[in-house]
């Protein structure tokens, strides 16, 4: 997808929260969190997550009344906004918010290949493995064999 976001200027998470204070941006990501405590009087806190890391977004109380359902039900959310940074603490205050579960359910219909490594629990590929890394024993077939 990262293609994709590229095209249309949402950059990664990783170089949002490390962009300077006051920079005016678009990122994109999977939402991980959605937190909003009664103390916050309203304002909601997201985590979202992409390739390349983390962004934690600061919604304030009209922002979330005018994306409200994109908000509560996407998966995948691009937030135009400003980075604000106090000393280490860095947030990205959330003006506009799209909802891009669209795009994220797309990516297996996509036209190129997206092969992954095989694992460690893949022995169809690997064959079983000779012994187990944590206690140095054989493995156990439980195929009768």
């Amino acid at each position: 997808m990262r293609d994709s976001l590229d095209r249309r200027r949402i950059i990664p998470c990783a170089e949002a929260m490390s962009a300077r204070d006051r920079f005016w941006c678009e990122t994109a990501g999977l939402v991980l969190v959605r937190q909003r405590p009664g103390s916050a009087k309203g304002v909601m806190f997201i985590t979202l997550e992409d390739e390349t890391g983390i962004a934690n977004l600061v919604v304030w109380t009209k922002v979330f009344e005018a994306h409200r359902r994109i908000i509560l039900s996407a998966g995948m959310i691009a937030v135009k906004g400003r980075v604000q940074r106090e000393g280490e603490v860095v947030h990205f205050v959330a003006q506009t918010i799209t909802d891009l579960s669209h795009d994220l359910a797309s990516v297996g219909q996509r036209d190129e290949a997206f092969r992954l490594p095989p694992g460690r629990g893949d022995e169809f590929h690997n064959g079983p493995p000779a012994l187990d890394p944590l206690c140095g024993a054989k493995p156990r077939s439980f195929l009768g064999d």
